[in-house]
């Protein structure tokens, strides 16, 4: 009985070991690529030095959207930065044409994006219209550069349905709207974060991984993420 005993205890010994090492070899690999990076990179500007992804870092307007587009590339968002508003209006008709849509209402889409998605559902829309949606619209409360996060608030017009729901999210970012951490956010948005209904946080397409640590992308949200980053 003993040595049965002991037998077992090797056993599961081994097992323990050999489950630590998965999740330590997983952490340390746990960042994932951009796919495709010439589709990516195209549209956005040279990173500084500075702006390294994983590297502690706080700077300039400028070095900050590069911090945050190399957070994004290294999530698998597409970056697509424009100098206009009329560029940034062109980019989004392209990324919505032929598809359904599912948008924040207009007033609340910067660059006079809502005259791009005239003819999208909106939160206020019946669910089964929502549910057709193939891409989701919205601007966005907050960009952060040390990960590469969006913050995305819940209020009248800014439906969270939005961001959730289709396959494809597009989200539109301001200048204004890049922070270089969470706490600048936070300090900055006080107010409307306090009147909002619920703050999101969207880091990159959704992933799901099981117990084996096999990653499926797009079960709890939408597969794919882009950027668009105006003047």
């Amino acid at each position: 009985m003993a040595r049965a005993r002991g037998l077992e205890a090797i056993v599961m010994s081994d097992a323990r070991s050999a489950i630590l090492a998965r999740v330590d070899r997983a952490l340390k690999t746990a960042r994932i690529p951009s796919g495709d990076p010439e589709r990516v990179a195209l549209h956005a500007p040279a990173i500084p030095a500075a702006a390294v992804v994983g590297r502690p870092f706080q700077g300039r307007r400028d070095e900050i959207q590069a911090r945050f587009i190399a957070e994004s590339r290294a999530l698998g968002v597409d970056v697509f930065v424009e100098a206009s508003a009329d560029a940034v209006r062109a980019r989004l008709a392209l990324l919505v044409d032929g598809q359904r849509v599912l948008s924040w209402n207009a007033d609340r889409l910067p660059y006079g994006a809502g005259t791009v998605v005239a003819g999208a559902a909106w939160g206020s829309s019946p669910r089964d219209e929502q549910a057709l949606a193939q891409v989701g619209v919205t601007g966005c409360h907050g960009a952060i550069a040390e990960t590469g996060s969006l913050a995305l608030l819940s209020m009248p017009g800014c439906s969270r349905a939005v961001s959730l729901l289709p396959p494809l999210h597009v989200a539109l970012v301001r200048a204004e709207d890049l922070f270089f951490e969470m706490g600048a956010f936070f300090e900055a948005r006080s107010d409307q974060i306090a009147a909002a209904s619920n703050l999101t946080f969207v880091t990159g397409p959704s992933r799901t991984a099981d117990i084996e640590l096999s990653l499926t992308i797009g079960v709890h949200g939408p597969a794919r993420v882009v950027v668009v980053i105006g003047p």
